[in-house]
């Protein structure tokens, strides 16, 4: 048996306590087991704590808590060892670590299964943060690691702010996924399985993902394609999109990939609708 691991990463502030208490007001019969560096790195909200000792927190539904310190190996084979196992280890790492050379060392070991990085980035600071001298390294590195960037805090600031902001994370995430939360509020499984998010299966539609859901648009006569396009990549739901609308100037392509959007000229033969690729609708808790 193999215990699949997420790295969940993000500097300090971006959210990962907020993040942390939905997945586990969402678990639903899910075992999860939350790993930090220390207990007092991630509060859990009070009610969710069933029992406490030295090492290990009880939670709600089955779910865990537990501190790695120093020896991350041990502490894994701690939560392997328990009965039942947990269902999935949620490694959260310090504001300051770098979850690329985490992800590194788990694919190293024997009985885990690594199943991608996470990051968070609080839209109102991250340009700050990459400008900083300090910082901006560990930052730039926290990016591009991730599989799953969760651009996080945009219900505090302008649209044009949270424009900026994903376009700066995406010039140094290439290969993520970008998407929007608020309040912590995202599908778990999109969370807990990252690298579905961001790497297709071949084959096989983003929308076959646990957490996501695809669909296909038939839109009428669309005046300008860049404007649809625009709406698209407005929304807080879509992830991708791609495909052929009719306009005055013909067919033209869309797609869309997080806040970026392009259009051109569509092929010949090309066939109109547009596949849109967006998390499920999650109820707020």
């Amino acid at each position: 048996m193999t215990l699949p691991v997420t790295v969940l990463s993000g500097y300090l502030g971006a959210g990962k306590t907020t993040l942390v208490n939905q997945m586990l007001r969402q678990a639903d019969g899910k075992r999860l087991a939350i790993m930090v560096n220390e207990f007092g790195d991630l509060p859990i909200d009070a009610d969710l704590i069933e029992a406490e000792g030295d090492d290990l927190i009880a939670l709600a539904g089955g779910c865990v808590c537990c501190s790695y310190g120093d020896d991350l190996m041990a502490a894994l084979a701690q939560m392997a060892a328990l009965q039942p196992p947990p269902d999935h280890i949620v490694l959260e790492a310090s504001g300051v670590a770098l979850p690329g050379a985490i992800a590194a060392s788990l694919s190293l070991m024997a009985g885990i299964e690594p199943a991608g990085v996470v990051v968070l980035a609080d839209v109102g600071q991250i340009d700050g943060q990459l400008a900083n001298d300090y910082i901006g390294d560990t930052v730039v590195r926290q990016l591009e690691a991730a599989d799953l960037v969760v651009l996080t805090k945009g219900d505090i600031v302008s649209a044009e702010q949270m424009a900026r902001a994903a376009k700066t994370v995406h010039a140094h995430s290439r290969n993520a996924a970008i998407i929007k939360a608020s309040q912590g509020h995202l599908p778990l499984d999109v969370v807990l399985h990252p690298s579905q998010v961001s790497t297709p299966q071949a084959g096989k539609a983003h929308g076959n993902a646990a957490g996501l859901e695809s669909e296909v648009a038939y839109p009428e006569m669309i005046n300008e394609a860049q404007a649809y396009a625009k709406s698209l990549a407005d929304r807080m739901d879509v992830i991708r999109a791609k495909g052929h609308v009719i306009t005055p100037d013909g067919l033209q392509t869309v797609q869309v990939v997080g806040d970026s959007w392009e259009v051109h000229t569509a092929p010949q033969n090309a066939q109109v609708g547009v596949v849109i690729i967006s998390l499920k609708q999650v109820a707020l808790a």
